[in-house]
């Protein structure tokens, strides 16, 4: 039994009428991606931006930032990798607390994470209290301005790097470690090659995201200023033409890292 043709009308014009509405989708959604950032950079000239950057400390508060968000990004590391790695192999007891303690942070309104830090790490509590005994505060110091980073940047990172990990098939672990391979030796020639790519998009993103954390530092961490508060307190002060530049710097300082993070995981997971 000969099967007819399909109708002119559902061949080559339906299929070309999908491409042209595919495309016309894209550069809606690109122009509405990309449209804060082209208004941004239409209402900046480059001696705006050298004139704000030539005031006196003005770049105080991006070195603040970037180092404060380096610690914040160390401490993440060093405590996240392990975490991510066990949630998505499933060692942890009660893993569906684990991740709900995960994903908690990341629902939280910023502002509400600052006031819940506060009354766990601020003055006159607990660990407030056992913090003083080896001068540490949280609450206007370089200290809190880590803590609220990572509060804010922390489960960015852990979901990411989990979703990497669990994209590892687990048999290549167990067929290095019947080959004679440590838990260690395993994880460093195995897992964390093939989990890179994921792992580097999730650092990236956590990066920009301690870099931009506001709501939290806001409430703990008002002093000493990083960038975006930077920004807040010029905004307040003189006006959006006056913030703008600071913003541009922030955008210049997080961004870059993030993009090419995943244009890299992108070419690959290609190779792979």
């Amino acid at each position: 039994m000969t099967v007819p043709p399909a109708p002119a009308a559902l061949r080559g014009p339906g299929v070309r009428v999908s491409t042209g509405a595919a495309l016309v989708g894209a550069l809606i959604v690109w122009v509405a991606l990309l449209g804060p950032l082209i208004a941004l950079f239409a209402h900046l000239t480059p001696g705006s931006v050298v004139s704000a950057l030539r005031q006196p400390g003005a770049l105080q508060p991006l070195l603040v930032s970037v180092l404060a968000s380096l610690v914040a990004l160390a401490v993440i590391l060093l405590l996240g990798t392990p975490l991510a790695y066990l949630l998505a192999r499933g060692r942890l007891p009660w893993p569906r607390i684990w991740e709900i303690g995960v994903i908690l942070p990341l629902l939280t309104p910023p502002l509400v994470v600052g006031l819940l830090l506060i009354f766990m790490v601020g003055p006159n509590t607990a660990i407030g209290n056992a913090l003083s005994h080896i001068d540490l505060s949280a609450s206007d110091t370089f200290f809190a301005l880590v803590v609220a980073e990572i509060y804010e940047a922390v489960p960015y990172y852990v979901l990411g790097a989990a979703a990497a990990f669990a994209s590892v098939d687990p048999e290549l672990e167990e067929a290095a470690t019947l080959l004679g391979d440590g838990r260690w030796r395993t994880w460093r020639r195995v897992t964390a090659p093939l989990a890179a790519p994921g792992l580097a998009t999730a650092l990236a993103i956590t990066w920009a995201r301690a870099m931009g954390a506001f709501g939290a530092v806001l409430i703990i961490a008002y002093h000493p200023f990083g960038l975006p508060m930077q920004i807040w307190v010029t905004l307040q002060e003189t006006g959006l033409s006056s913030a703008l530049p600071f913003a541009l710097v922030l955008l210049v300082v997080a961004l870059p890292l993030p993009v090419g993070a995943y244009l890299w995981s992108a070419r690959a997971r290609r190779r792979l």
